[in-house]
């Protein structure tokens, strides 16, 4: 009995002339697993949008893809229609902007049932509710009610594998489904796309740079470098006996558990045959150093339902009386859950949001006593990462003009040249791995990745003192991420930069932190150094958290 549920030969797409996906072949077999794995820009997510009809129509497609006697590659929108979300479906990279923004999250899930299965609105409504809680949604007939930009990120996502798991697909396609999310719920929605493979036979094809997550779903591993496959066959071979140095590279560039190199390898590294640093990073010591930044019983609310007249009759504790230091030159690792309010910690902590108690003093100056005009003179000390990369940017803002136009606010520039500023602008790029070229790109011509970049050059430009790094690496694939953290050490070293760190990637914060406080549901449950809290976590949550950590077994 054949079990090939898709043959793919030759897939080749090409945009004016230049091949992103070169002859690109592989079979994927009924309920099985297929990683593929490259840096940004290999090709990867390129070739499954070709496999679901999506790519512009000034893309050039040759090659065949046939789903039992249909070639995908041949079909028009009239005949893909019935097939796509029904047959094939597929978990898109970046769910803030592949959700509806005028739909509630319920309804969009509720059209593909609607549209591929004879079901009524009310047994649409149930199934969807249902799938929410399996993929660990807090309050599901909220989130069933809210538009997508009234819930966070991670929730984001969860609502895009809910929409694309809703009809029991014969193909998943999996690109980076994970990326935003914390390990726990990670892992659960890993073993929801096994169980749903178990039970319908169901294809996947992972799409991922994050290899220990791959090395906990997949079968077959194919990696490619420049649209092309470099390297293909049983999981276990290649992640223990990698053919390829870029293969080999990809492996190194993850963040140790066991040791905290000064340098993390990259790709580039392993091409080249650069012998590693084995030098050892220390740590700076808990207890000593001036506190840059002290937070005191700090709480931050949110009113989630009001009567005719205004007063609150639902609220939710976001921040719940939060009390820490950031000693001067430190690297402070803030970790969690999604939804357990990190990210509304650090905008707190800089006043972009309001807090509801408690104070926040910088060198001892209370920012919560600043007035508008004092705070923004203060501004340029104190920078942040934003998380997703696509909204923080300005869409008709040249990539160039973005990283320099703190420099024109705040005038950092004094009277030096437009020539004088682009340099500082380019020089910038080059140092966060973006081409000195791209400087009069839009933010759609790039990738997640890069547009990630491009946020961390505009925070670091002016010099501060204190960056706040909302999941600021999240987004980047792994030979990317150690460059960018290579970058982070090196600018704090050469500026005394201190950093609030905020991730869900614990085996990044491990490595970068100096010091790790771990937070459940708006309170801080731990603190302490990254290896006390590996080794030894006094918590069952922060124990769950470590046992979540794919790892290559």
């Amino acid at each position: 009995m054949n079990d090939t549920i898709l043959e793919v030969k030759n897939l080749t797409v090409a945009f004016g002339g230049n091949r992103v996906v070169d002859n690109l072949s592989y079979t994927l077999q009924r309920g099985t697993t297929l990683g593929i794995v490259g840096e940004s820009g290999s090709g990867k997510s390129i070739s499954s949008l070709a496999l679901m009809g999506l790519l512009p129509r000034q893309a050039a497609v040759s090659g065949s893809a046939l789903l039992g006697d249909t070639d995908l590659l041949t079909l028009d929108e009239s005949a893909f229609r019935p097939l796509r979300g029904a047959r094939i479906s597929m978990i898109f990279q970046e769910p803030m902007t592949s959700l509806n923004p005028v739909k509630r999250c319920g309804h969009q899930v509720m059209e593909m049932l609607l549209a591929h299965e004879h079901v009524d609105r009310n047994e649409a409504r149930r199934r969807t509710l249902q799938l929410f809680d399996e993929v660990l949604l807090p309050r599901p007939e909220k989130i069933f009610r809210a538009y997508p930009h009234e819930i966070s990120g991670g929730q984001k996502q969860r609502v895009m594998i809910a929409m694309a798991m809703i009809c029991q697909p014969d193909i998943l396609i999996a690109d980076e489904p994970t990326t935003a999310l914390d390990v726990t719920v990670q892992k659960t929605i890993l073993q929801l796309m096994r169980d749903m493979q178990q039970r319908r036979g169901t294809a996947i094809l992972f799409i991922s740079h994050d290899l220990g997550v791959i090395g906990q779903v997949a079968d077959n591993i194919l990696v490619m470098y420049r649209g092309k496959t470099i390297e293909q066959g049983n999981a276990h071979e290649i992640l223990h006996h990698p053919q390829q140095p870029y293969t080999r590279g990809l492996l190194a560039c993850r963040p140790p558990l066991d040791s905290r190199p000064r340098r993390l390898p990259t790709v580039d590294d392993f091409i080249g045959n650069i012998p590693p640093d084995t030098t050892q990073m220390p740590r700076k010591p808990l207890s000593q150093g001036t506190p840059l930044i002290s937070v005191r019983d700090l709480a931050v609310t949110y009113t989630l339902k009001k009567n005719l007249l205004g007063k609150p009759l639902a609220q939710l504790q976001a921040v719940d009386g939060i009390t820490f230091d950031i000693m001067e030159g430190e690297t402070l690792g803030l970790v969690g859950e999604s939804g357990c309010g990190k990210s509304t910690l650090g905008r707190a902590m800089l006043r972009l949001i309001d807090h509801s108690a408690g104070n926040i003093s910088y060198r001892g100056t209370r920012l919560d006593k600043l007035s508008a005009h004092q705070m923004r003179q203060l501004r340029p000390r104190l920078q942040i990462v934003f998380q997703d990369p696509y909204s923080s940017l300005n869409p008709r803002q040249t990539i160039g003009n973005a990283i320099a136009e703190p420099l024109r606010v705040h005038s950092a520039h004094g009277n030096r040249s437009r020539k004088d500023t682009m340099d500082t602008v380019v020089d910038l790029m080059q140092q966060v791995g973006l081409e000195p070229d791209w400087y009069d790109r839009y933010p759609h011509q790039l990738s997640g990745g890069q547009r990630q970049r491009v946020c961390i050059a505009r925070a670091l430009i002016l010099k501060p003192e204190l960056l706040v790094c909302d999941e600021s690496v999240s987004a980047l694939d792994v030979s990317v991420q150690a460059q960018v953290l290579n970058l982070l050490n090196d600018l704090k070293e050469r500026h005394h930069l201190t950093y609030l760190f905020i991730t869900h990637d614990l085996s990044v914060v491990h490595y970068f932190s100096d010091r790790i406080l771990v937070m459940q549901q708006g309170r801080l449950v731990e603190s302490g150094s990254p290896d006390d809290l590996f080794l030894h976590p006094q918590t069952d949550y922060t124990r769950t958290l470590v046992d979540a950590i794919p790892r290559i077994d």
